[in-house]
C-alpha cells in the first residue's frame, strides 16, 4: 500500500465539498459527498487516474447527492450511508430537492451502523452516527491516517443547520460533544464545506462546545 492522498472539489450552487481519497498505488478511491457536476468530477478522476470503488455519503441532503447516481452507473461502484438517511435520500421532500425545483431521490446500496468498521480500497474506516442536522448524519473517521470526514454536522468554528427534516439542535451538539470532541485534538477535519480545521480548535473556538 502507497501513501493515501486526497482531493478536494467544491462541486454545486453551495460550493459542497466533495472528497476523493485513494491511495497513491493502486489508485483505489472513494468518493465522498459526490454533491453535483458528475462530468467535471469524472474528468478529474479519468486526469489522475483514479478508480472509483465507492461512494461514501455522510447525509442525503441534494447538495450532497447530486451526482450520485450519474457516477454510480458510470463506474458501477455502491453508495454507502448510515441505515437512519435512507428515508432521507429516498424522499425528495427530506432531501430538500423539491425545495429547490429539483425533485430527485437516491436509493442506497448498501446501509451502515454506528461504529461499523469498513475496510474500502484498502482503507479502514469506523463509521461515527452523528444525528442532529438530520437523523441519520455520519461521519468517517479514516483509522490509519487519523483524519475526519464530517460532512455537515461539524464545520470549523461551526455546525450545521437543523432545521431541516429531521434534524435536531439537542442532538447535534450531544453527537458533536460525546462522537467527535473524544477524538484526538490533532485530527484532521474536513467539512462538508468550508474548510479544513482541528478537533482540538473546535474544542476551543466552536460553540457546541459549550463555551
Amino acid at each position: 500500500m502507497g501513501q493515501t492522498l486526497m482531493q478536494r472539489i467544491l462541486t454545486g450552487a453551495l460550493r459542497t465539498n466533495c472528497y476523493f481519497i485513494y491511495d497513491d498505488d493502486t489508485k483505489e478511491t472513494l468518493i465522498i459527498d459526490p454533491a453535483d457536476e458528475a462530468d467535471k468530477l469524472a474528468g478529474i478522476l479519468t486526469e489522475h487516474g483514479l478508480k472509483p470503488a465507492a461512494i461514501l455519503l455522510t447525509h442525503g441532503h441534494f447538495d450532497h447527492i447530486g451526482a450520485v447516481d450519474e457516477l454510480r452507473k458510470k463506474y458501477g461502484t455502491e453508495v454507502f450511508c448510515l441505515a437512519k438517511e435512507q428515508e432521507i435520500m429516498e424522499d425528495a421532500g427530506n432531501n430538500l430537492s423539491a425545495m429547490f425545483g429539483q425533485s430527485f431521490t437516491v436509493k442506497p446500496d448498501k446501509l451502515l451502523a454506528d461504529g461499523q468498521e469498513l475496510v474500502l480500497a484498502g482503507l479502514s474506516i469506523r463509521v461515527i452516527a452523528t444525528p442532529g442536522h438530520t437523523k441519520g448524519s455520519c461521519c468517517y473517521y479514516f483509522k490509519d491516517d487519523r483524519f475526519l470526514i464530517s460532512g455537515d454536522t461539524l464545520f470549523e468554528e461551526s455546525v450545521g443547520r437543523t432545521d431541516f427534516p429531521t434534524g435536531s439542535g439537542a442532538e447535534l451538539v450531544r453527537s458533536i460533544q460525546e462522537k467527535l470532541f473524544v477524538l484526538p485534538e490533532d485530527t484532521p477535519v474536513y467539512s462538508g464545506h468550508g474548510e479544513p480545521t482541528t478537533i482540538g480548535h473546535e474544542k476551543r473556538f466552536n460553540p457546541a462546545a459549550g463555551l
